[in-house]
Order: C-alpha cells, then sequence, then structure tokens
C-alpha cells in the first residue's frame, strides 16, 4: 500500500512539474493543481496508514488515527481551490487582455509570419 501511495505521488509531482513548465496558462493551471493533489497525498499519508482505526483517542483503545493530517488536508483542499480559482480568473484576464494564453504574454512566432516581412 505504501509503495501505491509514494508511486501516485511521484506520478503527480512530475506531471505537475512537467505540466508548470509549459507556456500556455491551461497546462500552467493543471500542472499546479496536479502538484496540489500529489501534496495532499503526501500529508495523508504522513498519518501513517491505518485501517479501521478511530480518529479520536478513546479510553481502552491503545491505538488510533492521528486526526491532525487529515485536518491539514482538509485546509490544504479549501486553499488549493482557492489558488486554483485565482490563477484560472488571472489567466482569463491576460487572455482577455493581451489575446493569447502565453504564459508570458506574447504571441506565437510562427515561420510563416517572419518570411512575409523579408523581402
Amino acid at each position: 500500500m505504501e509503495f501505491l501511495i509514494a508511486s501516485a505521488i511521484g506520478v503527480l509531482t512530475a506531471g505537475g512539474i512537467y505540466l508548470a513548465l509549459r507556456a500556455r496558462t491551461f497546462p500552467v493551471v493543471l500542472g499546479l493543481a496536479m502538484l496540489s493533489y500529489a501534496i495532499n497525498l503526501f500529508l495523508f499519508a504522513i498519518g501513517r496508514l491505518a485501517v479501521g482505526q478511530p480518529p479520536i483517542y478513546a479510553k481502552g483503545l491503545t491505538d488510533y488515527t492521528d486526526p491532525l493530517p487529515q485536518a491539514l488536508v482538509l485546509t490544504a483542499i479549501v486553499i488549493s481551490f482557492g489558488m486554483t480559482a485565482l490563477i484560472v480568473v488571472l489567466a482569463l484576464r491576460t487572455f482577455l487582455e493581451t489575446g493569447t494564453d502565453q504564459v508570458d504574454g506574447k504571441p506565437d512566432e510562427s515561420p510563416a509570419e517572419d518570411q512575409e516581412g523579408q523581402p
């Protein structure tokens, strides 16, 4: 089970970094979302994977699941949702103002445009 969680975290991190380094805004947003999912899985895995254990300590029980990683994951989900909404709004505003979805705001330079300006 730990290998599966570690592999999922690694794949999400690698895909998130790859997409975050793209030149278009939509893949960047997807990459940041994938990175936030990887962080959420990592935070959840910190609390040890325990199946069938109560989240709160009770008298007579010696084993219980640590509730702190669960609270951290819930907080991280809310924060990542807010940040994703902000990034989408900023990307939309940039697209409407510049007319391109490039991260740097400069339009694409295709080879056909370069040859038209030359005599």
